[in-house]
């Protein structure tokens, strides 16, 4: 029997004061799995023995430089399996901050988006999980 490795991952739709979200083009180079250079949101896989929302935070600083706000909104837990000998669950969140993010390594761009552009994006811009929680209504964005 094939071993699995199980990870956990943690991500955040981050709102600003008016009322755009961020998404970040994740650098392909770094995640050769993702598809290409999709939008997504904001997060990273969990360090073990430290919080979910200690990951959450660090993982927002690490990719952008600002900061959590609100107290984040878990909004959908999905299954990746589409790696091989890997299974990531994956928790995403809202929440809101303010400030421009700093581009780090992670990824090619990021962008301020309203929720009628983020709606609109076809499947082959926007993360596939990201979608899925958008056409489910769970990524309540408005």
């Amino acid at each position: 029997m094939e071993q699995i490795i199980l990870q956990v991952g943690v991500k955040i739709l981050l709102k600003n004061k008016e009322g755009k979200y961020l998404l970040n083009r994740r650098n392909p180079k770094k995640y050769p799995e993702g598809g290409g250079p999709k939008w997504d949101v904001v997060g990273g896989r969990i360090d073990p023995g430290s919080s979910l929302m200690e990951n959450l935070d660090r993982e927002v600083m690490e990719e952008t430089g600002l900061k959590i706000l609100s107290k984040p909104v878990l909004v959908g837990a999905q299954d990746i399996l589409r790696l091989p000998g890997r299974h990531v669950v994956r928790l995403t969140y809202t929440g809101d901050t303010e400030g421009e993010p700093v581009l780090s390594e992670e990824s090619l761009d990021f962008g301020w988006f309203t929720a009628a552009e983020i709606k609109a994006m076809p499947e082959t811009e926007l993360d596939t999980y990201v979608k899925e929680l958008i056409d489910k209504n769970l990524l309540q964005i408005s």
